[in-house]
């Protein structure tokens, strides 16, 4: 599949894209994405961003791809669990652990536990091996329990535009590889 054959649809982190991290300048760059709208990143409430993707998904006029970066990544999981259909894959990028056992604002906690059935399509998860929101083991068990690719960054921080992503030709050139994989 083809960027150009899908809606994607960006789900940035607490705080949205800033105009220099990677998926502000995917939205930019790709014709058909563009950044979920309608939504506080600053004061992140799960079912607000819930609802927005699931009516953004609701007015594609191709399959969707969702892209998901930090708690982007878990509003777009609940989102998909929510969806019968709709969403043709997943890229989704530094997904934070948050469990129980780590210290988390109130506001952060609501967007868990993660839904561990597998996902209804193929889906990609990037992890750090240094990301002090999520571990890379975290990441291989998210994938384990989604039937997900997870792809080693390295050691990359929280994959953004602070950690040196701002570009981040690496996560193009896997983005690409994922879609041309993609069954239209």
């Amino acid at each position: 599949m083809k960027a150009s054959e899908t809606d994607i649809l960006i789900v940035p982190g607490r705080g949205g894209a800033a105009a220099n991290d990677w998926s502000s300048r995917w939205a930019e760059k790709l014709s058909t994405a563009r950044l979920v709208s309608g939504i506080d990143w600053m004061n992140p409430d799960r079912h607000v961003w819930v609802e927005r993707i699931v009516a953004e998904t609701r007015l594609a006029t191709r399959p969707v791809v969702l892209i998901g970066h930090g708690l982007g990544v878990a509003a777009a999981i609940h989102a998909a669990h929510e969806m019968k259909e709709g969403v043709a894959g997943g890229f989704f990028v530094a997904p934070p652990d948050l469990s129980q056992e780590r210290t988390l604002a109130p506001e952060i906690s609501n967007f868990g536990p993660y839904p561990r059935d597998p996902l209804r399509f193929p889906a990609v998860i990037v992890a750090s091996r240094n990301d002090a929101f999520g571990s890379y083991e975290h990441a291989e068990a998210l994938g384990a329990a989604w039937g997900s690719l997870v792809v080693d960054a390295g050691e990359s921080g929280a994959i953004d535009a602070a950690s040196g992503h701002g570009p981040w030709p690496e996560g193009s050139m896997v983005f690409g590889h994922f879609l041309g994989r993609l069954q239209g």
